[in-house]
């Protein structure tokens, strides 16, 4: 094994590891997005909903 496969080993190791942390990190931003666009369409409804039940009374 020469020096040149050792360092292209050493490269394809590293890039897989650099590759699986940002898909990580991409998946758990795309996920809290994705939360955080669902929590606030549920918020909305509730608002329209409570505004919709007070407004009533008066």
């Amino acid at each position: 094994m020469n020096k040149s496969t050792a360092w292209t080993v050493l490269g394809v190791i590293a890039a897989i590891v650099i590759a699986w942390v940002l898909v990580d990190v991409l998946f758990s931003l795309l996920w809290f997005i994705g939360k955080l666009v669902i929590v606030a369409i549920v918020a909305a409804i509730v608002f329209f909903i409570l505004r919709g039940l007070f407004s009533r009374r008066d």
